[in-house]
């Protein structure tokens, strides 16, 4: 699949009706979400064939993609039921199959089921400090091959030390700096869409 197909696929998907600011629920737009997908398949070969895992997966784009994109099979977790419904619906709008899974990710216990790879948009967290490096732990502890992940660039030399001073990760690269496009959804929002600068990083555990 070409990455404008794989864009477009994404572009029609549902998104939250209702987002949740204390859970910082900001869609993963078409372009960044078909980037992150295309490149770890592309590029690395860490999708096709493989069990991935899409933590926080919100409405499913990061799971559903990884799916087009031959993912033997996908496990989205996410802690608001809310959106795991509109995943369940765009995952069958486009006919692939995604295990969901309503937990917190702290508390998240997979049973034995082996990940290959986990993607993932976590929380920046700045409504909840440190809640993107939760995420990160665990994902590092789950994954049995690679993650792939979105933070501010402003957290660039945090997000690495963190990484493999505490969460022993392998290595720890930049992919490419992206433009994440947060559109007006809350009330304290003043501007119609924000652009914040966010790093692609993939980690190796």
């Amino acid at each position: 699949m070409k990455l404008k197909q794989l864009e477009g696929l994404l572009g029609g998907l549902q998104q939250f009706s209702n987002p949740k600011v204390e859970l910082e629920q900001y869609p993963t737009g078409p372009h960044i979400a078909s980037r992150l997908i295309y490149t770890a398949e592309n590029t690395f070969g860490d999708l096709n064939g493989k069990v991935v895992a899409d933590f926080g997966c919100g409405c499913g784009t990061l799971g559903i993609a990884s799916a087009l994109l031959g993912a033997e099979h996908v496990i989205g977790v996410d802690v608001d039921p809310q959106s795991l419904d509109i995943a369940s619906i765009n995952a069958a709008e486009l006919e692939v199959d995604l295990d969901l899974i309503w937990c917190n990710i702290k508390n998240l216990e997979l049973g034995g089921q082996l990940v290959d790879t986990v993607v993932m948009n976590p929380p920046f967290g700045t409504r909840r400090k440190g809640s993107d490096m939760d995420f990160l732990s665990m994902a590092l502890k789950v994954a049995s091959h690679t993650v792939y992940s979105l933070h501010k660039t402003t957290t660039r030399e945090h997000v690495k030390k963190i990484a493999l001073r505490d969460f022993h990760a392998t290595s720890a690269d930049i992919l490419c700096e992206l433009r994440f496009d947060v559109p007006q959804l809350y009330k304290f929002h003043k501007k119609k869409e924000v652009d914040i600068a966010v790093d692609l990083w993939r980690f190796v555990p």
